[in-house]
């Protein structure tokens, strides 16, 4: 008897995980040529690929670990397309006036430092497994992204102000899971130095 997650996963039967990856970054460039225009038929658009690129986030790592084709190409794509899909959506929207910027880089630089760390800390040895809040702070980046998306179009000035709202609460988490990543990184890397 086939289990649910044999019923969820067959319709991925023609794809692997790797290849959603890729597709999510291929994405980018579209959305973002679609909030350069900053319409409301093209903000629909934008959304609509948004939705799919952040689908195959989920997806794919599921995919990975449910057939067991976790592989060092994907554990290095997955986090760049992810880092790709929400900072250059949200510079665009920063250029277009519809997220603000002080909350945008926060979570840029939070992005980028964390970034650096897992690269120390793979060259020290140092195991660095994601921390509390992690899913919590996607999460939430990506409803606040996609909101702002919107800000624009149909339902006006309400979906701005909840999209930048979220945003910050998204920069606050963001930094709270930075300093997480760094607090356990030296907590495993003292350990490290005493054994």
């Amino acid at each position: 008897m086939k289990s649910s997650f044999d019923e969820y996963y067959r319709f991925f039967s023609w794809v692997t995980p790797n290849q959603l990856t890729m597709l999510r970054i291929i994405l980018v460039p579209v959305l973002m040529l679609l909030l350069f225009f900053d319409r409301p038929w093209g903000n629909v658009l934008a959304l609509v690929v948004f939705t799919v690129a952040g689908a195959t986030d989920y997806i794919d790592g599921n995919l990975a670990r449910y057939r067991g084709e976790v592989t060092s190409l994907g554990r290095l794509l997955d986090p760049i397309a992810d880092k790709m899909l929400v900072t250059a959506t949200l510079v665009m929207l920063v250029a277009a006036g519809h997220a603000g910027p002080v909350p945008t880089i926060i979570v840029l630089m939070r992005e980028f430092a964390i970034s650096a760390l897992r690269q120390v800390a793979a060259m020290d040895g140092v195991p660095l497994p994601p921390v509390e809040g992690v899913k919590w702070k996607t999460t939430l980046q990506m409803v606040a992204t996609g909101t702002l998306i919107m800000s624009n179009n149909p339902f006006g000035w309400q979906v701005e102000i909840a999209g930048k709202s979220m945003l910050w609460a998204a920069a606050l988490l963001t930094m709270w899971t930075g300093y997480s990543y760094f607090s356990e990184y030296f907590r495993s890397r003292a350990e490290a130095d005493k054994s």
